[in-house]
Parts: C-alpha cells; structure tokens; sequence
C-alpha cells in the first residue's frame, strides 16, 4: 500500500486500497450506520495508511459551517489561558468539534483581524476573551449567527454568553482583606491598564475597597512585555526606593508577585511582618517557593469547561435553553504573604 506520488489523496485511493466501492467509503468516513463494523475497519485502516484527511470543505458548503471552534485568547506566553484551553479541549474531545486557537496580544485591532479569520471558516461556536471588543469586532460577533461565549470576565453585558468571575468583586474582596489586616500604605504593579481590562477592573475594585476605609493607593507602576518574575524584581525594588514606608504590594498576576516575592526575602525583609504581598490568578507552579504568595483562584480550567460546554449544547440544539451567563467565584488563598486568617 505504497504511494510517491504528491497529488492530493482522493477517495478513489481509498476505495482501491481497501476493496469497497468509492459510496462505502464515502459512508464509512461520514460515520454512517448502515455499513458493517468489518467494512469499516477495513476501510479506515486503508485510510490510516495512505495518510487519507476527508477533505471537510465541500460538506461545509452545505451546511454552511465546520465542525471547528474558534477560540480567541490574548496570549498563551502566561499560565492563564493554557488552562483554559484544557477546559475547552476535555470537553469538546468527546464531539465532533474541534477548537483553533488565534492570539490577540491584547490589541483590538489584531483581535479584529483573528476574528475576521476565524469566522470565514464558518466555524460552530466562537470562545472569546473578555467583555470588550471593538465596535467591528461585535458588529463580527453579532452577524456571525453562531454560538458565542465571551470568557474570564462578567462585569457587562454579554453579545451571546458569558462565563467568568468579577474581577471587580475580586479586587473588592483583596482590598478589604487588606484592610482587615491593618495594612495602610498601599502600593500597587501590574500590566498596562488600557490593555488588560480584567487587572483594571480588578484595580479599581480594590480601590474603592480601600477608599471606604479611608486607604488610599500610595504608589503604583505599570509595564508590558518581558519576563514577569524580573518585572516583579525589577519594580518592586524601583517602587520601594521610590516610597520606602510602603507595607503592602498587590500584583496584578501571581508570577510578577512571584518577582516581588523573591526580591524580598533576598532583602532580608519581613513578610508580611513589614510588607504584605498578593498576586492573582492562584499559579499552581509557584507553589514550589520558599514562602507561599497570597493569591485568588480565577476558575480557569472551569471557564473553559462551561464555555466549551455551552457552545456543544447550543450546537446540538439550537432552540434548547442554556444559561447565558455562568459566574463563577474565585477563593481568596492567604498563603504566608498576608495576615489574616
């Protein structure tokens, strides 16, 4: 059953490598019933040698769509979003759906360019990151005519579905458990605002938090690109020199928190005696430090389980009634960093 020809592989190939005629195969690798279990494994071993991929296009000028979906997400260089995708991959391995992925670096005109890809496939549902898009982007979404869950987020309103935490009520949650510790000079790092809309909610959660206990933010500083642990390092040894008497730092993500961590007890300094920490997103890889860092789950793996899960009901029935927003509710770990309970 040896082939050196490069032309494309058709289902004649198929047909004379196995012995059945070209409908059998057409019925076995469309998954029909009415062909026997010995002709099918017949046929599909002939099609596993030969290296045979159906070709999908022409089906999805029938039907209009594919049996992909597109996933949508801002970056996989952090340990946020490849937890997801195994949420979305565990449940979609058991249907015909298979999930594509496009980054969009945090930019909305790159998210708007991934998105316009993406749907001229014609895919069967769309997951997307976040609440905020641009106006082309939700005009897109809108049209599409598919399933759509928007993800990681519920702080506004949703084009379809969404599933998520607030990461509003989450900065409001860390801000009075700072409070609650009798921490006052607050410094505050993590990436820039305009582009992470998540760590601003969560921001401006926490500050409003402080701000009913009459604590304002001290000092605070922002960055983008590079390693996070050196970040972390890197600008918390600029923020300290800068406002000395500070006593906590919150990190807009555990591995910049992680940084901080680290520079500190190189320092020699008292955590959380002198300086309280926390980070968020609750990294599993950073249980493995010297002192654990105070930090609040996001549900991740959880996320991309319930966004998977709605976009395959949806699918398989169309009219049936599915919950269009799916909250969910992160737990605040104090780890060694912040005193409390």
């Amino acid at each position: 059953m040896s082939r050196n020809d490069s032309r494309p592989l058709t289902l004649r190939d198929v047909s004379e490598a196995s012995g059945v005629s070209e409908m059998t195969v057409s019925r076995v690798l469309r998954n029909r019933s009415d062909v026997s279990q010995a002709t099918r494994e017949k046929v599909l071993q002939a099609a596993k040698q030969l290296g045979y991929v159906p070709n999908k296009i022409a089906g999805a000028l029938a039907s209009q769509r594919v049996n992909l979906v597109g996933v949508i997400i801002p970056s996989m260089s952090n340990m946020v979003f490849p937890e997801v995708m195994t949420g979305i991959s565990r449940v979609l391995e058991d249907t015909d759906l298979q999930p594509v992925v496009g980054i969009t670096d945090y930019l909305p005109e790159k998210e708007e360019k991934v998105l316009y890809e993406m749907l001229s496939w014609r895919p069967s549902g769309v997951i997307i990151a976040g609440l905020e898009h641009s106006e082309a982007s939700k005009a897109m979404l809108r049209a599409a005519g598919i399933p759509v869950v928007e993800i990681m987020d519920v702080d506004g309103d949703p084009i379809d579905a969404m599933v998520g935490i607030s990461h509003r009520r989450a900065g409001q949650h860390i801000g009075e458990a700072i409070l609650e510790a009798g921490y006052k000079r607050i410094g505050f790092m993590g990436t820039k605002m305009p582009l992470d809309h998540r760590a601003r909610k969560r921001f401006e959660g926490m500050t409003q938090a402080l701000a009913k206990g009459g604590v304002e933010v001290a000092d605070q500083e922002f960055y983008s690109g590079g390693s996070a642990l050196a970040k972390g390092r890197e600008m918390t040894a600029a923020m300290l020199e800068r406002t000395p008497d500070l006593d906590f730092l919150y990190y807009s993500n555990d591995m910049i928190g992680a940084g901080g961590l680290l520079y500190l007890m190189e320092k020699g300094i008292d955590v959380p005696g002198q300086i309280g920490l926390a980070g968020f997103n609750g990294v599993e890889l950073l249980q493995g430090l010297p002192m654990q860092l105070a930090t609040m789950d996001a549900c991740r793996a959880e996320i991309g389980t319930k966004a998977a899960e709605i976009i395959v009901e949806r699918t398989a029935n169309p009219d049936g009634e599915v919950a269009d927003r799916v909250e969910l509710t992160p737990t605040l770990s104090f780890g060694d960093t912040l005193r409390g309970k």
